[in-house]
């Protein structure tokens, strides 16, 4: 028998929300999901899923029809609802930290994805659209987010931002809550953690679409071990 994932008490939770996204409860479903998280993790092709899911053509049709509804990112969305945001940190997955190198983690509450020739603070923007901080006091980031139309950004959508501006600059860093900036590595560690599925750390999906469910997948499973 392959390692599986999902917990009885992982199971318990997962699927009512299965149910709310209008995915029918079959007999096979948890293997189903299974197959799927099995597939995340270690990276393999659809064919070569172990007998022990199910056949690996309906699973792959189960994924195939999930992710064009993009109802793993609603999964996603759906376990993140009560997510304490009173300070959010932003950064991206440039960043090297070895897949076992996490200890102490927050859990990521939304993601974009981009090209490898884009920096980050040309999309940072863009992502921090992407979230609801109506209760969010702190956004932080590191220096490489040094910008003034983000700061300006992040105090539009109410904010206040804890980015340390770069040596070369007139300005001081009078703002800057330093014991708050050592917590950033938490949003690395959560990236690490991310790492650890190979199908996220190793783009294996064609379509972007698919990669971005798949990224969803592990974001959202980190929430359900919650």
């Amino acid at each position: 028998m392959p390692g599986t994932m999902l917990k009885d008490e992982n199971w318990t939770r997962l699927r009512p929300i299965l149910l709310e996204l209008s995915i029918y409860d079959k007999g096979n479903l948890r293997q189903t999901v299974e197959g799927i998280l099995y597939r995340m993790r270690v990276g393999c092709p659809w064919r070569d899923l172990p007998e022990y899911f199910g056949k690996p053509n309906t699973i792959y049709k189960a994924y195939q029809r999930w992710f064009r509804s993009n109802k793993l990112i609603a999964l996603f969305a759906l376990l993140i609802k009560d997510s304490d945001c009173e300070w959010v940190f932003i950064d991206g997955t440039h960043i090297k930290a070895h897949q076992h190198s996490s200890g102490a983690h927050d859990n990521p509450i939304t993601f974009l994805l981009s090209d490898g020739t884009t920096h980050d603070v040309k999309v940072a923007s863009d992502l921090i659209d992407k979230m609801d901080l109506s209760d969010t006091v702190i956004v932080c980031a590191d220096k490489g987010h040094d910008s003034e139309a983000l700061r300006a950004h992040i105090k539009q959508a109410g904010c206040a931002n804890n980015i340390p501006r770069k040596q070369n600059t007139k300005s001081t860093n009078e703002h800057m809550d330093w014991d708050l900036y050592k917590a950033r590595h938490l949003v690395e560690n959560a990236f690490a953690k991310l790492k650890n599925y190979r199908a996220v750390a190793t783009r294996f999906d064609k379509l972007k679409q698919s990669y971005e469910n798949t990224v969803a997948l592990a974001c959202a499973y980190l929430w359900l071990k919650l």
